[in-house]
């Protein structure tokens, strides 16, 4: 059965519901982050604003007190999915270097010979133009590309991601690209979520002390839900509000997290800033570009290219059709050179008839005289060779312009020599034709 692409996916990310959601490997921190907004909101719900509800009679104005609050979690908890649960820009990765920046350097690799053997090579980097400005990208050991400018590879997602800002443990997922916006709001929101309650439960104990708990350390004793709401959100103001502040800085300047901690000392022009506003429009005003994987899609498989010094593999099928054609050339070779030795000892023969009869000796000879001839000449080997003259010979035994040619039979399996009578060993036929 064919797998999809999560299921086979090279990367350290977490997927459920069949691929439509995409995690990162520390998914369980949402569960931390999830309780640090919500229990708070709760015991904000439940000790403060159940107290708050009837303090604006004027249009029952109480109830939006607790409605707000049961609001802007919901939305910043749906933030933070929208910032957990997509594709933060992941690139694809390939499946082989790229070809076209192969190069061979025949200088250093020296053989076991001596011999030099060229190595197959590519730059680690190249410059590409942006902006007008140029940009060196680096190529990716683990992705087999060279990276865009403003990608990382995240060594905690093991993925190269577009934009790369940083990895964020606290929503379990990388921030690039795709999930910056939602990142900046969901940080900026819960900024704002712990601003509203510390406002909330100041005014409650406000109420308390106008009520029947005039002094503060009264109205505090009265309501230490209040005052432990109070503490929480002032330290979690210090980092949510930090870091809001912090990426204001970097949206204003068009620059990501990582940028600006590793290029700050560069004292380099930044070729991606556009200006305040523009940087602005480009954060929060264009469209989100889609994801340039689909996770859910079948795996296709693609057949191994082979390296550019790898030998391409000798056919072969099931039936052996290879070995059958190997055989058979063997047996040619075989078949080529009996000839070209039987013709030798033919030709032999008949010039040692014509010496013979030059120097006086009958220019017939006996049978006996032919065959034991033929015996120091051609070995009898025991089988029985067919034999099929391609030219009318004529009765002059010195004439050598016919030819000899084994028939193909003799490389079938199963010759049958003894039942035909049509083939006859080489000796008789030469002592037939003698005759």
């Amino acid at each position: 059965m064919a797998k999809r692409v999560y299921q086979v996916w090279k990367g350290s990310n977490r997927f459920i519901f069949d691929g439509r959601l995409i995690f990162g490997p520390d998914a369980w921190s949402l569960i931390i982050t999830i309780s640090l907004v919500v229990i708070p909101v709760v015991i904000f719900c439940v000790f403060v604003a159940r107290h708050l509800l009837h303090k604006f009679p004027t249009y029952n104005a109480g109830y939006a007190i607790l409605v707000v609050a049961i609001a802007f979690t919901i939305y910043v908890l749906v933030l933070q999915m929208l910032t957990s649960a997509r594709d933060p820009g992941i690139i694809p990765r390939a499946s082989h270097p790229p070809e076209e920046e192969f190069s061979y350097d025949a200088s250093n690799r020296i053989d076991s010979s001596g011999r030099h053997t060229p190595s197959l090579q590519f730059p680690r980097t190249k410059e590409v133009m942006v902006n007008g400005m140029p940009v060196k990208v680096k190529y990716c050991d683990t992705c087999m590309l060279y990276r865009p400018p403003r990608c990382s590879h995240c060594s905690i997602c093991n993925n190269c991601v577009e934009r790369f800002d940083h990895h964020c443990p606290w929503v379990g997922q990388c921030i690039g690209l795709r999930n910056y916006r939602y990142f900046f709001l969901f940080v900026s929101s819960s900024a704002l979520l712990c601003i509203y309650v510390f406002a909330m439960c100041a005014l409650y104990i406000k109420f308390l002390m106008d009520g029947d708990y005039p002094t503060v350390w009264k109205a505090m004793k009265h309501s230490p839900a209040s005052v432990v709401l109070m503490i929480y959100c002032f330290v979690s103001l210090w980092f949510v509000g930090g870091l809001t502040g912090f990426h204001l800085y970097l949206i204003s300047t068009n620059q990501t997290t990582y940028e600006n901690f590793r290029y700050r000392t560069d004292r380099r022009r930044n070729v991606y800033d556009r200006g305040c506003l523009n940087n602005f429009m480009e954060v929060f005003c264009t469209k989100v570009k889609p994801s340039r994987n689909d996770f859910r899609a079948f795996v296709q498989e693609e057949a191994p290219k082979p390296s550019p010094n790898a030998r391409p593999a000798e056919p072969d099928d099931d039936f052996g059709t290879y070995h059958r054609s190997k055989v058979e050339d063997d047996l040619d070779i075989g078949g080529d050179l009996l000839k070209i030795s039987q013709r030798r000892s033919i030709q032999e023969f008949d010039e040692e008839i014509d010496r013979r009869n030059d120097s006086g000796r009958p220019g017939t000879a006996s049978e006996s005289e032919v065959v034991s001839e033929l015996d120091r000449q051609v070995p009898f080997t025991g089988t029985e060779i067919p034999i099929t003259r391609t030219d009318a010979r004529n009765s002059s035994w010195g004439r050598r312009s016919s030819n000899w040619d084994i028939s193909p039979e003799i490389f079938t399996k199963n010759t049958s020599v003894a039942g035909s009578g049509s083939l006859v060993t080489e000796k008789e036929r030469l002592v037939g034709e003698r005759k």
